[in-house]
């Protein structure tokens, strides 16, 4: 089966550290910006280029990254070894209908397994990509921290997932406490009684590039790097108000931020195998990391299908239960960590001038933090509903007109944003490399908007302006699109096809 077809519009230092922390904070953050600039300026020279004459949602991929045909008229599938690959793995067809292959074994390193308390993304990411896996067949040994103060040091506990199951292998107490020496002690020991894994998995750097230097069949999945981080700081700093002072502690932030990028640059290359979560991200690791490209795979997150997807008897339920008036113009939707570096200070700003001009228009925030209170302080057309447990979730964004992720945070990629896709909501989000080069590809999916409160104003003043009919018709784009590239199961099999190709070559060749 052929790769899905995308088309995109085109887009026209050494010494100590200790003198970089002492240079003044404007000569720093301009020694920043321009380092930034650098980087984004090699990110941008390496896109690939897109046309904004095409309404399809599939993606297509320009000829200098692998031999995939861009041209409408020339429809041959690509075919090739997928480590030249540079495109995400999701827009390939690996199917769901057959058995896998080849039945695996395989490690996973994980700071934290959501047993009980909600789980971050990370989490959620790894709960939901090895439990697919899991009811492929495959046997999942997870080494994480302890769950609770009483878990047992090396205890491993059976849990559901499937016909493979999920075993978990726990540290001892402290619960949360990550010790990586501890949990590769645990590993060797599985190994040892029962056989070599055929693919260990780290989340990020839960195994420590030590631990990794000489392991062939490891993969580290990068849920933020270093220079993402980066970027990030110049965002925040950029966002705030006039008059507002630098933090000394985001002072320090930017300037520890270049070393830690140079940190990565050398340890990085002790993975052997890298998976990035965002088409950007891989380009970054590619041209900025020098990680060898066959060694790069791109693999975007993605979210159960069978949780999110459009309900609108849900929707209507979730507005009457939170006392949204049926008679609402346009319901504006956000949610998570409600904390400055999502971006909540240019929402709260934005939304409370848009409220001004538009009585008509509410704002549904679920989540927790401290700007949950100030959201409160904005009246009636503000409704905070708390955190929303995952059941509920799907109710959320189908009550929804369009969803807003503010985020100031390049690292990773927000799962929010597909799961309101794949639940047929338009969406609007800050225009960052790996937002718009991996979710929101096409204008038809909504807005993007620069990190700045005027810019963000503006997109929502534009959904405003176009209503729920039109903003309907972006969420069925934005549906179709999800469905295609985010789904758990795509996800899983992209992954296992990279398993497959680590444990044995010939699994590399594509179709």
């Amino acid at each position: 089966m052929a790769a899905t077809t995308l088309h995109r519009p085109k887009r026209p230092v050494n010494g100590s550290t200790a003198p970089m922390l002492s240079l003044s904070p404007s000569l720093l953050l301009l020694l920043l910006l321009l380092l930034s600039a650098s980087f984004f300026l090699l990110l941008l020279h390496h896109s690939p280029s897109f046309s904004s004459s095409s309404s399809s949602c599939s993606p297509s991929f320009p000829s200098k990254r692998t031999n995939l045909r861009s041209s409408r008229s020339d429809p041959k599938p690509w075919s090739g070894d997928l480590r030249d690959a540079e495109f995400s793995w999701n827009s390939l067809h690996f199917s769901d209908s057959a058995p896998p292959p080849a039945l695996l074994r395989i490690a996973v390193f994980s700071r934290k397994w959501p047993v009980a308390s909600a789980p971050g993304g990370m989490e959620r990411h790894a709960l939901t990509l090895h439990s697919a896996l899991s009811a492929r067949g495959h046997r999942i040994h997870v080494f994480t921290s302890a769950a609770d103060d009483d878990a047992g040091g090396g205890s491993a506990n059976s849990t559901g997932g499937g016909a493979g199951g999920i075993r978990l292998h726990f540290l001892a107490g402290p619960a949360g406490q990550w010790r990586c020496d501890e949990a590769w002690a645990l590993y060797e020991a599985e190994a040892a009684a029962h056989g070599a894994f055929d693919a260990v998995h780290s989340e990020s750097v839960a195994v420590f590039h030590r631990r990794a230097r000489g392991v062939p069949n490891l993969a580290a999945t990068w849920h933020g790097i270093s220079l993402e981080s980066l970027h990030s700081g110049i965002y925040q700093d950029l966002a705030r108000a006039p008059g507002e002072p630098l933090s000394p502690a985001l002072n320090r932030s930017l300037a520890l931020s270049v070393f830690k990028v140079l940190d990565e640059i050398r340890f990085f290359r002790s993975y052997a195998h890298h998976v990035a979560i965002s088409d950007a991200a891989g380009d970054m690791l590619r041209d900025v990391y020098q990680i060898p490209g066959g060694r790069v795979h791109v693999i975007l997150n993605g979210v159960d299908e069978a949780q999110f997807g459009p309900d609108p008897a849900a929707g209507r339920a979730f507005r009457a239960a939170a006392g949204v008036p049926e008679e609402a113009a346009v319901v504006l939707g956000v949610s998570g960590r409600l904390v400055k570096d999502k971006g909540h200070p240019l929402l709260y700003e934005a939304f409370a001038r848009l409220s001004l001009r538009h009585p008509g228009a509410y704002l549904l925030v679920a989540g927790s933090g401290p700007w949950a209170q100030r959201y409160a302080e904005l009246g009636r057309n503000a409704v905070v509903v708390g955190a929303v447990e995952a059941g509920r979730l799907r109710g959320f964004y189908n009550a929804v007109d369009v969803f807003v992720d503010p985020t100031l945070r390049p690292q990773g990629l927000d799962l929010t944003l597909m799961e309101a896709m794949q639940c047929g909501r338009a969406v609007a989000a800050t225009r960052l490399p790996s937002v718009k080069g991996s979710v929101v590809v096409d204008d038809e999916f909504g807005f993007t908007f620069a990190p700045n409160g005027e810019a963000l104003l503006d997109a929502l003043e534009r959904a405003v302006a176009e209503g729920p009919r039109r903003l309907a018709e972006r969420g069925r784009a934005c549906r179709d699109y999800a469905a295609s590239m985010f789904t758990a199961t795509k996800m899983a099999l992209a992954y296992e096809r990279l398993f497959l190709c680590i444990k044995n070559e010939t699994y590399c060749n594509y179709p």
